[in-house]
């Protein structure tokens, strides 16, 4: 029986894995290796409990606060020694992070086949770390799953080109499908469900306040899982969550918890990149604070809108009218189940 190891590191790649594991272990020997990018016991719990899918097979401890020079390095030596110990035949990563550039690395530089899901995703912006990871995986891996048909034609804009390209779906619209039974209503009045974490909205005073006072004017209340980043913001700028009265802060959620979230909001406020693709799949408008997106389907028919420099004009957004939803961008929810059809294949 082949072996496959897959890497994963960061809550997306949870979610990703967990429907992938399924499919691939009923096939192969199917390793996982989870480098402690990010831990998250939440995310752990969907994962391993209640989906009933093996614990990772090796567990790094990265651990505390690392460049990502440093955190990829150390994650490059560990999972070199890992292929080195388990000689793979063939490793799977996922998305963007530092975990997926990492395995990348060790597979091209130990010859070892390199399968990436989510291939071909472009947000066109250099400076974003995720964009750099991306195209490197991409450049090295000899199968790439491509969730949809732009994703592939990014790759042929690259000369990307080659019989290991397929157009699957996303395993995320799979993972949705996996969960929806246990979707439950966690808040009882209309709500906006809010997200915000990244760096270029939360470090600066002035911008995070702006984002604070517009979300507190909303005409619903605001519900806002925040981040230990965003929080940390608030106390080192000194601002008191009493002073937004519209928003209910509270402490981060689990993967279930943020979908049954979005599944019962009015619409969804963020600034991720996967909770844009979940607000499409749930069918729920979307408005993401950032000035492009690697989800370029979810802005048909306004659906999601983008929104950077201009945040006072959220509310006037909210509003705005939606055009046709366009069903079916994302795949059947059996993205998991093909991709693992065509590895067979090449196997």
């Amino acid at each position: 029986m082949k072996k496959i190891i897959s890497i994963i590191g960061a809550r997306p790649q949870f979610i990703k894995h967990a429907p992938m594991q399924l499919q691939l272990q009923k096939h192969f020997k199917s390793l996982t290796v989870h480098t402690g990018q990010h831990y998250d016991q939440n995310m752990s719990d969907v994962f391993f409990n209640e989906l009933n899918i093996p614990e990772p097979d090796y567990l790094f401890d990265i651990g505390g606060s690392k460049t990502q020079g440093e955190q990829t390095g150390m994650m490059l030596t560990m999972i070199e020694k890992t292929c080195m110990d388990e000689k793979p035949d063939a490793m799977l990563v996922y998305g963007d992070t530092n975990s997926t550039l990492a395995g990348t690395l060790v597979a091209a530089k130990m010859h070892i086949p390199l399968i990436h899901i989510e291939a071909g995703l472009r947000s066109f912006n250099r400076s974003m770390p995720e964009e750099i990871n991306r195209i490197v995986a991409d450049e090295f891996a000899q199968l790439l799953f491509c969730p949809t048909q732009q994703a592939i034609n990014n790759l042929k804009k690259e000369g990307i080109e080659h019989a290991g390209i397929y157009l699957c779906g996303d395993v995320m619209c799979d993972m949705l499908e996996l969960i929806k039974p246990r979707l439950q209503q966690l808040f009882n009045e209309p709500y906006y469900f809010v997200t915000i974490h990244r760096p270029y909205n939360t470090d600066d005073e002035k911008r995070l306040k702006r984002i604070l006072t517009t979300l507190n004017s909303l005409d619903k209340r605001v519900v806002f899982p925040i981040h230990p980043r965003t929080a940390a913001r608030m106390r080192q700028f000194d601002m008191s969550m009493q002073d937004f009265k519209n928003i209910y802060f509270i402490e981060p959620v689990g993967y279930l918890h943020s979908v049954s979230y979005q599944q019962f909001a009015s619409a969804v406020i963020t600034d991720s990149g996967g909770m844009q693709k979940e607000a499409y799949m749930l069918r729920k408008p979307c408005i993401t604070l950032r000035s492009e997106t690697e989800w370029t389907e979810t802005l048909v028919n306004n659906w999601n809108v983008l929104v950077f420099e201009e945040i006072e004009r959220i509310p006037e957004k909210m509003s705005r009218d939606l055009g046709k939803y366009v069903d079916g961008i994302y795949g059947n929810g059996l993205a998991a189940q093909e991709i693992v059809s065509h590895i067979k294949l090449h196997f």
